[in-house]
């Protein structure tokens, strides 16, 4: 077996498994131990691993053509999906644009914003991811390591708040009766900062993802998309995490009737292959002159065909549904635990994108995060072979990711771990 320090020391590792091969939800290593994979690597394997349809669109096409450049010729895998992602959010007159990576997508939205409205300034909101590219990392406030060592980034580039209501200055509340003073603090950037009139876009994640998996107050998205109409702006809804059935819809916007200018898509899209792109009116896209987008490897006829056969999965087998269902199920287990465990601070979610923040309830006004038990947490999880990843600004955030195929059963077997992990700590 390969050395795995040859691999560089740049990655933060999460686990130091080796693994073999995946199975549905599973991972197995290359020692035969199965593992309960609730990290869909990081949102990705939607379908699960090695969905037997998904795998066999990838050999298939694999056998006809592993690179047909989108800028060159047409071909059918990648026709097909262009037609199809046109009718992925409701109403008529959508296009799409496909490229490799998230980042890659993001920066796209950023360019399209730029060129369609002749304005130069994006505003992002705090706490939210969009990538490790340059242009990414301006817009990118989730954590210090993710932009910290690059200064200097990009300009033009503006950050507001994001409703955060269990860490609303006036103490944790429901979202629901949501007394967050985001629309304040926008209202603030506006006349101190930059003019609406000089703001190509606004981009928002509609749920938090790096930065924790926050769920923003109902009428937030919704007041926002009122907003950005009132100034001219675009919305670019990056749902790069939280697209293809994550939160028990295909986009999260749907769950507020929101619609977007610009949709950012990328890790469910292909259930593990490299894929991304963007969806947009095509009265908007029509802004880019032909040459000023591209990229060598975007809409790789491979990554098309997976992309199809992930449409027909999610479809077929229900898994939008699933997502909201098996969702409600974590979720409500969670709850019910965390009566038990005066650590865990808040627990939210929505569909298969569920967190539990960590914090120290002795100290300050009980929300001090604690990213330190979020760590051990996450290690019980990984001995008890359960997989989870952390979130979150301060690291104090456990985030669970089940592929969207997760079943009853593995719901509670997961929740069982994570009660007996939370117990193993002293939570």
């Amino acid at each position: 077996m390969p050395d795995p320090s040859v691999v560089p020391a740049v990655w933060s590792r999460i686990t130091n498994l080796t693994v073999d091969r995946g199975e549905g939800c599973w991972l197995v290593t290359t020692e035969g131990q199965r593992y309960l994979d609730y990290s869909s690597g990081i949102g990705v394997t939607n379908t699960g691993h090695a969905h037997p349809r998904v795998a066999a669109a990838v050999a298939a096409q694999a056998a006809k053509l592993l690179h047909g450049q989108q800028n060159i010729v047409y071909h059918e895998p990648g026709l097909r999906l262009y037609e199809r992602l046109r009718h992925v959010l409701p109403g008529d007159g959508w296009a799409a644009f496909l490229s490799n990576s998230g980042a890659e997508a993001v920066e796209a939205a950023v360019k399209l914003a730029r060129v369609a409205t002749g304005r130069p300034a994006i505003l992002a909101f705090r706490g939210g991811f969009h990538g490790r590219t340059a242009q990414t990392m301006a817009l990118t406030s989730a954590k210090d390591v993710y932009r910290g060592s690059f200064e200097p980034l990009p300009g033009s580039v503006y950050h507001t708040a994001f409703p955060y209501c269990y860490r609303a200055p006036g103490g944790a509340h429901d979202p629901a009766a949501c007394t967050c003073d985001w629309e304040a603090h926008l209202d603030l950037t506006f006349h101190q900062l930059i003019y609406p009139e000089q703001v190509a876009a606004i981009i928002v994640e509609p749920v938090l993802g790096e930065g924790g998996y926050i769920v923003p107050p109902p009428g937030f998205l919704p007041r926002l998309r009122e907003i950005t109409r009132q100034h001219g702006i675009l919305l670019v809804a990056d749902e790069v995490q939280t697209g293809f059935g994550r939160t028990g819809r295909m986009f999260a916007v749907e769950h507020w009737d929101v619609e977007p200018d610009i949709l950012v898509m990328a890790k469910g899209i292909a259930s593990g292959l490299p894929l991304s792109g963007i969806i947009a009116r095509q009265s908007l896209m029509d802004a880019w002159r032909p040459g000023t987008h591209g990229g060598t490897y975007g809409g790789n006829v491979v990554s098309c065909a997976a992309a199809n056969a992930t449409l027909d999965v999610i479809r077929d087998e229900g898994l939008v549904h699933n997502a909201a269902a098996r969702g409600l199920q974590l979720l409500t287990g969670l709850r019910k635990i965390a009566y038990g465990h005066r650590s865990v601070g808040d627990v939210r979610g929505l569909g298969l994108m569920v967190a539990l923040e960590l914090v120290r309830p002795n100290e300050g006004d009980g929300r001090v995060p604690d990213p330190a038990l979020t760590k051990r947490i996450q290690a019980e999880a990984l001995a008890r072979k359960l997989i989870v990843l952390t979130a979150g600004t301060y690291v104090n955030v456990i985030r669970i990711i089940p592929p969207l195929i997760t079943t009853s059963d593995e719901v509670d077997l997961a929740l069982g771990i994570l009660d007996e992990s939370l117990t193993a700590v002293g939570a």
